[in-house]
């Protein structure tokens, strides 16, 4: 049975003590919650944000939000996975929308960071999902298709424990539209078809498949009562205590 799994993707927001603050409310509130929980800070916040979970003993794993695509040379303002594991990262965010729309990566430059992180024993989520112009051009699934085939090319079925895809419609991110809950479940099924063409039927039932885009304490419910649905991968909402946690207990209010 998969295992449901909120990720909170802080983005560019948060100082130090910022993210110290909100990542000892978390702790405090989730203590309990046996869901798989993790959280992403801005690179600066890593290392403190780890003494936090640390010094607790907390469930929450800590995430970053990219890394660069070698383990390490002159590669000026990168961050390696070398790095990442060094300060307690266990998860990274890869191929999230603004990296490919704002910043230009292509399929082939994510690739190559999944088969890295992977093979180092980092654990990936893969986002996908298209623009609004592609989804009303009848061409979503196609989208989806390419980013998720291309993303995972050349990686063997037994590295894929590790991975986790979001599927996250560009539309929706920070706008406070969601897809409906039958149209996420619908995509995230077509996902979990995808693999199992690809690989085989075991993993596609077994793998964990979040929804990101606008989640809220108001939505999260009807979206995790879908089939396909595992998980959430929460953005603005994870900025704030009181918005963060009850997404994550969202089964418990």
């Amino acid at each position: 049975m998969r295992k449901i799994f909120i990720a909170g993707n802080w983005k560019m927001h948060k100082t130090v003590g910022e993210a110290v603050e909100l990542a000892r409310e978390l702790v405090t509130a989730l203590t309990e919650e046996k869901k798989k929980i993790m959280i992403a800070p801005p690179f600066t916040a890593l290392n403190t944000v780890k003494e936090v979970l640390a010094e607790s003993n907390s469930n929450i794993l800590l995430g970053a939000q990219n890394m660069g695509p070698e383990e390490e040379g002159a590669h000026t303002g990168e961050i390696s996975v070398k790095m990442l594991k060094d300060v307690g990262v266990s998860v990274v965010i890869l191929g999230h929308s603004e990296r490919r729309h704002i910043y230009n990566e292509p399929d082939d430059l994510i690739n190559r960071k999944v088969k890295l992180a992977l093979s180092k024993g980092l654990e990936v989520i893969l986002c996908v999902g298209e623009t609004l112009s592609e989804r009303e051009s009848g061409i979503a699934e196609n989208v989806v298709e390419n980013q998720l085939i291309r993303g995972i090319e050349g990686i063997a079925e037994k590295q894929l424990s590790g991975l986790t895809i979001a599927y996250e419609p560009v539309w929706a991110i920070g706008t406070g539209k969601t897809a409906t809950p039958e149209d996420a479940d619908k995509m995230h099924g077509f996902i979990r078809g995808l693999i199992e063409k690809k690989y085989s039927k075991k993993l596609s039932e077994n793998i964990t498949i979040q929804y990101g885009g606008s989640v809220k304490p108001g939505n999260v419910k009807d979206l995790m009562a879908k089939d396909n649905i595992d998980g959430a991968l929460v953005g603005g909402a994870s900025l704030k205590a009181e918005t963060f946690i009850p997404i994550v207990r969202y089964d418990k209010l």
